[in-house]
């Protein structure tokens, strides 16, 4: 009799071990299903702007690059005429390479005054919190203030540069650069503050390590602060090309794509295609071109750089 007593007895222990086994596998289904819950909630808005913003209207750019439309009449299906007239237009040709140019210029401009000024600002000592607040004065002017500022001052008969005699922005060998500058003193704060940002990121024990190494400060900007910088380089550099392809108002304002076509840059064109040509049709195959062109150089910098397999650093401030 007192074998089975035995047997029933451990046989109660299991089936109670294994109530809360299940117990405690529905509570983990439960919390996992409340985490997918809250990732959704918390992706979703993004998501959805992005597609009405991004996804949504590239759809109707490519819808519209198939059709002829002068943007009031009826549509007609124009099938692939728009593409057809786009590889045999010189002035969309001359538009790409004119903003290739300029996305060049400002990368190279501007990526190491940014880096420069990003490093200077990132210090502790007061005097250059005061110069902080002074570099970052021209990303609070509106851009049409900017335009207006500066074709004041290249103005070739009233501008403080008058008696240089050169018409800065009226000359096709030189407007694409002064253009060049004006958006670089523009936007270098935005990119400066990125680099001060990141130079604060860097643990300071590295420096450390490497002044007892006996490192020159050169050595250790190309060991040490470069390195660690690479994922704000690659995050600077994506926003300043992406941004550098779609470059409208100031070069609308200040030159209007002149003088000739020496600065009517691909979003330049297709805003005069679409809204003085009225060839809403044909703008979208420039806006698609456009498109891709950004998303190409996005994912290839995002491949190469290893920005995609981004891990966090340690914080520190040296």
């Amino acid at each position: 009799m007192t074998a089975p007593a035995s047997t029933t007895t451990v046989t109660g222990a299991q089936l109670a071990a294994a109530r809360l086994h299940k117990q405690g596998g529905g509570g983990r289904t439960r919390r996992a299903k409340a985490g997918r819950l809250a990732d959704w909630i918390g992706v979703g808005p993004p998501m959805v702007l992005f597609a009405l913003f991004i996804v949504v209207p590239m759809i109707i750019a490519v819808v519209l690059s198939f059709v002829s439309w002068n943007g009031v009449g009826s549509m007609t299906w124009a099938g692939g005429a728009n593409w057809v007239q786009f590889f045999h237009d010189p002035v969309a040709r001359s538009a790409i390479g004119i903003t290739v140019k300029l996305v060049l210029l400002s990368y190279v401009i501007q990526t190491p005054i940014s880096i420069g000024l990003g490093l200077f600002t990132a210090g502790k000592e007061r005097y250059k919190a005061v110069y902080a607040a002074i570099f970052i004065a021209p990303l609070l002017i509106s851009t049409a203030g900017v335009s207006l500022m500066w074709e004041s001052f290249l103005d070739p008969q009233f501008g403080p540069l008058h008696s240089t005699g050169q018409n800065w922005l009226g000359d096709p060998n030189t407007a694409i650069y002064a253009l060049a500058l004006i958006i670089a003193w523009q936007f270098i704060p935005f990119h400066t503050l990125l680099y001060a940002v990141g130079r604060r990121q860097i643990p300071a024990v590295l420096y450390e390590a490497a002044r007892i190494d006996g490192a020159s400060p050169v050595q250790m900007f190309v060991r040490v602060t470069l390195p660690q910088l690479r994922y704000t380089i690659v995050t600077s550099g994506i926003l300043m090309v992406v941004g550098a392809l779609t470059y409208f108002d100031i070069i609308y304002i200040m030159t209007q794509g002149g003088p000739g076509t020496s600065t009517r840059v691909l979003s330049l064109d297709m805003y005069l295609t679409a809204f003085q040509s009225d060839q809403f049709g044909y703008a979208s195959v420039l806006a698609v071109v456009l498109g891709v062109i950004g998303i190409a150089i996005a994912m290839i910098m995002v491949r190469f750089s290893g920005f995609g397999r981004m891990q966090s650093q340690q914080e520190g401030v040296a």
